[in-house]
């Protein structure tokens, strides 16, 4: 591979050691790394609570894994602090952190890419720093602590893929949180990986595949033929053996160009649901925030995907997950078109089963220049009814969503006042609490 054609410069993937953990931490005074903490969800559900983000020493010492562990596999110990998640205290610290960087970056050098994950090009800025990257890392790390108290881990790369993996798989694990992987370095510290799934962008479906071509580690990846790869795998498989030669040709400054925008909520259910008109109310609920948002953005759509994920015992019981399914429209952004069109796709395909997931996108999107009236309704009865939609728009943007809403969003079944208060589908907090 000839590297010397390559794009290549000084890239930081940088994250914020168990975020979450550390803001609950640090607000109640403690040393992040040596108190064991986890933030757990309020969801109340058949499988309890589930663990959003653990301490270092609540991993260790309890085995406890974020997005992974539920309430049940809490030990009963004295030492353990249990909170409950507070999403606008990690937004602010997150803005803050970000702010810290841009002393280092401009700002078009920097993209946040998570919550608890930023990516900086420091190819033009570094050198006013520090004598080398490496130096650069600590004095960004020693700022981010003394003026936060939060501890950042760093990967350094020559592009961002390298960062990314140079953080994941070493700086994780090194005393001063500090990784780096450079064009010279990749045969030693990507192809030596013998875990597939250790590496960003391979999960357990795709080392599944990759197994079947013969494929059980980097070092055969990244001597596969990428011809094969891409015949058996689509594009997906030239990207992994990007990957495995540590090459990235992202320009991070351009923007990306979206094939097709849609629009699209989605919720895990707070229970089991096993009543018809319990999940047709949260399927009518989405379908109409989904509708808001068109109005919102001027767009009409003129196609509904639906999908519908089944309870774990539902799953193995039918042997799917669930199912999912589209339908084109006349283009449209009134509610009624819309949740009338959802409740008939799913009554089709429902039967019977116990629903955990429900999801609605629209896509094939299209500028809202007029309203278009069925010629076998009455045309006034629709303009009075679009009307309305908007009057309630306007009212939900000024007042909240809660200062008005549907009589059925009140019965047993119905989720969409209590996520009107979620921040990223979990309780907000306050953040200067």
């Amino acid at each position: 591979m000839k590297y010397s054609s390559e794009p290549s410069g000084v890239y930081f993937m940088i994250d914020n050691k168990s975020f979450y953990a550390s803001c609950e931490a640090l607000r109640r005074g403690l040393n992040p790394l040596l108190t064991p903490l986890v933030v757990m969800s309020e969801q109340a559900n058949t499988n309890g609570g589930l663990i959003l983000a653990t301490s270092p020493k609540a991993k260790k010492k309890f085995g406890l894994q974020a997005n992974v562990s539920r309430q049940r596999d809490l030990p009963q110990a004295d030492d353990l602090i249990v909170a409950p998640p507070r999403m606008n205290l990690y937004i602010q610290k997150n803005l803050e952190i970000n702010n810290i960087f841009r002393r280092f970056v401009a700002d078009e050098d920097l993209w946040p890419y998570s919550i608890d994950e930023s990516i900086l090009d420091l190819t033009h800025s570094w050198h006013l720093f520090g004598d080398s990257p490496l130096a650069v890392a600590r004095l960004i790390q020693e700022t981010v602590r003394s003026e936060l108290g939060l501890y950042t881990t760093v990967g350094i790369g020559e592009n961002p893929v390298q960062a990314k993996l140079a953080l994941d798989i070493y700086a994780k694990h090194n005393a001063n949180l500090i990784g780096e992987i450079t064009y010279k370095s990749v045969p030693s510290k990507i192809w030596s990986v013998k875990q597939l799934t250790d590496l960003w962008g391979i999960g357990k479906r795709t080392e599944k595949r990759l197994n079947k071509l013969g494929i059980t580690n980097m070092d055969e990846l990244a001597h596969a033929n990428p011809f094969y790869l891409k015949k058996e795998m689509g594009i997906i498989g030239w990207q992994l053996f990007a990957t495995a030669w540590g090459i990235d040709r992202s320009n991070l400054r351009k923007p990306v160009k979206v094939k097709e925008s849609s629009i699209g909520n989605s919720q895990v259910l707070p229970r089991d649901y096993r009543s018809q008109q319990e999940i047709e109310t949260v399927i009518k609920e989405i379908g109409e925030q989904v509708g808001a948002r068109l109005r919102h953005r001027s767009k009409q759509t003129g196609c509904l995907s639906l999908s519908i994920g089944f309870s774990y015992a539902a799953s193995e019981e039918d042997g799917r997950g669930g199912f999912s399914l589209s339908q084109k429209i006349d283009p449209t952004n009134d509610n009624r078109q819309i949740a009338r069109q959802l409740i008939t796709m799913f009554r089709k395909n429902w039967q019977e089963q116990t629903v955990r997931n429900v999801a609605v996108y629209a896509t094939k999107l299209s500028y809202d220049v007029g309203q278009q009236l069925d010629l076998f309704q009455d045309s006034k009865q629709q303009i009075k009814s679009y009307d309305i939609e908007k009057t309630v728009d306007q009212i939900r943007e000024k007042y909240g969503f809660k200062a008005l809403v549907y009589a059925r969003s009140k019965t047993p079944g119905g989720t969409a006042i209590e996520r009107a208060s979620l921040v990223g589908g979990h309780n907000g907090g306050n953040a200067y609490e």
